[in-house]
């Protein structure tokens, strides 16, 4: 029965089946094997991101970081910040306009009053005083009222404004002011503020200043111009405490003066730190806590970072105006608290602040170029929210260069970006986590390091990706000589892999075919259901890996394919090949041996020159030592002539190669030649005097000399490496 598939748009609620370690693991191998550092690796695959097991795009935190860079420019797009005095421009004139249509209301009253007196019509409302006086009782009254309503500050304010003349508005009734002195006390109060309204400074600053001792004649007027103080207070208290003001906007006088007490404790805790004496913090919790909301800071630097974060809001948008505005607002903003003591407190906290943890990195100048408009407050919270934007954008990038990603803000992140970026963050955790419980990874101190399994498993990996290669190419198209070793069949089976002698068991065959399907004709074989025989190795295949590590290697690009090659032969032998051995040599101006487990981490050397075979001959020499029986082979992969030998202990080097290099080198060829140790050369490059050298251990060795390219190096070992085992085997068969 044919399957059938249905297909449709994701939208979101598809089951997406979980992060594969293997998946993961494939997409660290590469920078691993490239740079040799695991963290570099790790960093690498959560900057970029992988793909899921479905195929879609993980996204890494690169593209957090774009995310967050754009929406920084959209908003540098979108607002004028200027058009803050634009707003409190606009709240000034429809001030000072209700007060002016009130003040030329109350004048006509006034005119009006006046002329019906001329009139004669005086007599008839001394007993039913004309409108106008009524008016102007009425207007007597208000004002009278308002005087006994008023603060005692606001009463001086008036006077000051000229309201003092108004004093018949609090005078007993018994003693009316005659309508004509009222008309004229009116008129004048109304001129005298006239002029002070038209003497205001251009400034929105030095109006709000001026009118702070004026008292209004229209009570929306005052009511709006009280409004507009409490926003500029607000501001300023917002500067030091996140929503402190909702917490003292009604308070009663004991509760500023706590409050008061509260910033001079605060003060002391500071200089007190600055002298180098522990606060406190638990004791001041313990008595002003409830100040600080629903989620009061936990510490000393806890409530810092708060009060510095509020704090670089204000200088942020400071620092972003033009230098008039910037200026401007700062005398908008200065004695607004509305109480000289809490203000001095406030001040000499943002001195303490300042001295003890300057915030340089809070302060930024944004260069906002759109169009439109917002208020103050709309301000602050655009600063609040540029600068969320700036911290996790050093968070991040701290995370890309080493940091830890638990240090990433994720309520902020998901606050500035939405739900699919804290999902993004989350699955970036994940990465470390199933690695390490699969195993492939363990922390060592603050590092993380591959265990055997995640070493053994990157070999495999590498195998079965060369293998891979091979399905597409057709193989063995080099010379082959007939060596290699031999081995019989036993009584166990195993699955069969690429490779192996095909010594098919049947029943086993079958019964695998029958597991899967189920019983039944016609039996459907597939590659899996096959079950081979296991040989038995008779002799032992002895292989040194001469593998260079000169800087050119990393220049051209074989330095990886190299070294995948070397863990996947590993892997090949350690799986299939137990009584073989393997050692790794990697050579520069210097050799060395190289444990399976250091593979990962071996990097091509940067500081210095040499390409020393002289050496590794001599190292592979003393290795192969140890095995009498059975083949002894050394498989060279290089990309140039040796330039380097050893002589008592240093290595000598020279470009071009000198012929003393060229000599003693191949001196040790000759010894392996005399002590029947195959050498077959790789070669990945194809210069004259790479030729010329590798031609001359061809017919010293008599073993072979392979020109390849990195991408074809794997299929070009391994295929030789196995081959060698299947003529030796198909021989005995």
């Amino acid at each position: 029965m044919a399957m059938r598939y249905r297909y449709s748009m994701w939208d979101g609620t598809q089951e997406v089946p979980a992060l594969d370690p293997d998946q993961i693991l494939d997409n660290i191998t590469d920078d691993l094997m490239n740079f040799g550092d695991l963290q570099h690796a790790l960093r690498n695959l959560m900057q970029r991101g992988m793909r899921n097991p479905m195929g879609q795009r993980m996204q890494g935190l690169r593209d957090l970081l774009q995310q967050l860079r754009q929406q920084r420019r959209q908003q540098l797009d979108r607002f004028n910040l200027s058009s803050i005095f634009d707003d409190l421009k606009r709240q000034l004139d429809e001030i000072l306009d209700l007060e002016r249509n009130t003040l030329e209301r109350r004048l006509e009253e006034a005119e009006r009053a006046s002329g019906e007196q001329q009139q004669g019509e005086a007599g008839q409302q001394g007993q039913q005083p004309p409108q106008g006086r009524q008016d102007g009782e009425q207007q007597q009254g208000e004002a009278g009222q308002q005087g006994q309503q008023r603060p005692e500050g606001r009463q001086q304010a008036g006077q000051q404004g000229g309201a003092g003349q108004q004093g018949g508005a609090g005078q007993e009734h018994s003693q009316p002011t005659p309508p004509r002195e009222f008309a004229e006390m009116l008129r004048n109060i109304a001129n005298r503020k006239k002029e002070f309204l038209e003497n205001l400074p251009q400034d929105v600053a030095g109006q709000v200043r001026q009118l702070q001792n004026y008292e209004f004649m229209d009570p929306e007027a005052q009511q709006k111009f009280n409004e507009l103080l409490e926003s500029l207070k607000k501001a300023m208290l917002d500067t030091f405490f996140k929503d402190l003001y909702d917490q003292i906007a009604n308070m009663s006088p004991e509760d500023l003066q706590r409050m008061k007490e509260m910033v001079r404790d605060l003060n002391q805790m500071l200089q007190d730190r600055m002298a180098g004496r522990e606060p406190n913090f638990e004791q001041f919790m313990e008595k002003y806590g409830d100040l600080f909301g629903d989620n009061p800071p936990q510490s000393l630097d806890d409530l810092i970072r708060q009060m510095q974060h509020q704090m670089g809001q204000m200088q942020s948008l400071l620092d972003s105006l033009p230098g008039d505005l910037r200026q401007q607002l700062q005398d908008l903003l200065s004695d607004k608290v509305g109480d000289p003591e809490l203000q001095q407190a406030l001040n000499e906290l943002a001195q303490n602040l300042e001295y003890l943890y300057p915030m340089r990195d809070l302060r930024n100048q944004y260069p906002f170029r759109g169009d439109e408009e917002l208020d103050l407050q709309s301000a602050m919270r655009l600063m609040d929210q540029m600068q969320s934007i700036d911290e996790l954008e050093r968070q991040i990038e701290r995370t890309q260069y080493g940091g830890d990603i638990e240090d990433i803000d994720a309520d902020k992140l998901e606050e500035l970006l939405g739900p699919e970026a804290r999902e993004t963050l989350e699955q970036l955790k994940q990465f470390l986590e199933i690695l390490e419980e699969a195993g492939y990874i363990r922390k060592k101190g603050n590092q993380w390091e591959l265990t055997p399994r995640g070493t053994r498993k990157i070999g495999q990996r590498a195998l079965v990706e060369i293998y891979q290669q091979l399905k597409a190419d057709t193989f063995g198209k080099h010379e082959v000589r007939e060596t290699g070793t031999g081995g019989e069949r036993t009584d166990t089976t195993k699955p069969y892999e690429f490779g192996d002698p095909f010594y098919l068991d049947i029943q086993k065959t079958m019964m695998n075919s029958m597991y899967r399907e189920g019983p039944g004709t016609p039996l459907r074989l597939k590659p899996d259901d096959f079950e081979v025989a296991r040989t038995e190795l008779l002799t032992q295949t002895a292989t040194v890996i001469m593998l260079d590590l000169s800087w050119s290697m990393a220049l051209r690009g074989s330095f990886q394919a190299a070294k995948k090659v070397a863990m996947a032969l590993n892997n090949l032998i350690s799986s299939q090949y137990q009584r073989d051995s393997l050692y790794i040599i990697g050579f520069s101006a210097y050799a060395r041996e190289l444990k399976t487990e250091e593979l990962p981490y071996v990097r091509w050397d940067e500081s210095v020159l040499g390409t020393n075979m002289h050496h590794a001959l001599m190292i592979a020499q003393r290795l192969l030592a140890k095995h009498t029986q059975g083949t002894r082979q050394i498989i060279m992969i290089s990309d140039g002539e040796p330039t380097a030998h050893l002589e008592r202990g240093r290595s000598y080097f020279a470009y071009p190669p000198s012929p003393i290099t060229i000599r003693e080198t191949l001196k040790e060829v000759k010894r392996c030649t005399q002590k029947r140790i195959t050498i077959n050369t790789f070669m990945l490059d194809r210069n004259y005097y790479l030729k010329e050298f590798v031609n001359q251990v061809a017919r010293i060795n008599k073993g072979r000399v392979f020109y390849t390219t990195p991408d074809k190096l794997g299929e070009y070992i391994l295929v030789d490496y196995v081959a060698q085992k299947r003529k030796r085997l198909a021989g005995m068969g």
